[in-house]
């Protein structure tokens, strides 16, 4: 894991996400300790190295102990919701952190993902998660959102939150967008193995950053 980090920051990857619990669709819930054995001693060595690493986790316990690692961003695809302490623990920290939306659990997110108007929505549930984290003492100023491509969406909410990008940036966060090698990439290219979804990542990504998104979490640097 260390040995690919350093491979990515060397193909110049600004920051390294490291996460201990997939989130993938129909993946189960690690316990924290777990979680911490897998990436601790990473974000240990890679911070020794010099490189920036965000965390990408859930939990409280594990956002403190990474910090304390060399963690310096917290990426958490619950929005600071899935762990009541979470909130807390960030405003403690003072570390910058993403906000993803997501409907539904990891485990059965993707069963039947329905929205009024998923632009809209998303939008209004990123912008309430602000002002929590805003009530709970983390300012606008350190706060990412990312609209969530994948977590409880379908192909046509995907490609419609993509083609109504610019909307987030009225929540006057940073913006990031994360769709690299993901199914949806997939089923717009016709690619069934997600280590070969490249082009269509490099598309999304492109279409990310022509509507200013300022972060791209990517696979293929």
């Amino acid at each position: 894991a260390v040995a690919h980090g350093m491979r990515l920051a060397g193909e110049g990857a600004g920051i390294l996400d490291i996460g201990g619990e997939s989130t993938r669709p129909g993946s189960d819930a690690v316990p924290a300790e777990d979680e911490m054995a897998r990436i601790l001693p990473v974000i240990e060595a890679l911070t020794k190295e010099g490189r920036r690493v965000s965390v990408d986790t859930r939990k409280a316990s594990v956002m403190r102990r990474a910090a304390k690692a060399g963690a310096v961003l917290i990426n958490d695809v619950s929005a600071l919701s899935h762990d009541p302490e979470s909130l807390g623990a960030v405003a403690e920290l003072g570390l910058p952190v993403v906000l993803m939306h997501a409907q539904g659990d990891p485990k059965t997110m993707q069963d039947n993902p329905v929205y009024d108007d998923v632009t809209l929505d998303v939008f209004d549930m990123l912008r309430a998660r602000i002002a929590r984290c805003e009530a709970a003492g983390i300012p606008r100023r350190r706060i990412a959102v990312d609209p969530g491509i994948g977590f409880g969406k379908t192909f046509r909410h995907n490609l419609t939150l993509l083609n109504e990008l610019t909307l987030f940036h009225g929540l006057g966060a940073v913006l990031l967008v994360g769709l690299s090698r993901k199914a949806f990439t997939g089923a717009l290219t016709g690619e069934k193995k997600a280590n070969e979804r490249v082009f269509g990542s490099v598309g999304g990504a492109l279409q990310a950053a022509l509507n200013g998104a300022q972060i791209l979490r990517i696979h293929d640097v």
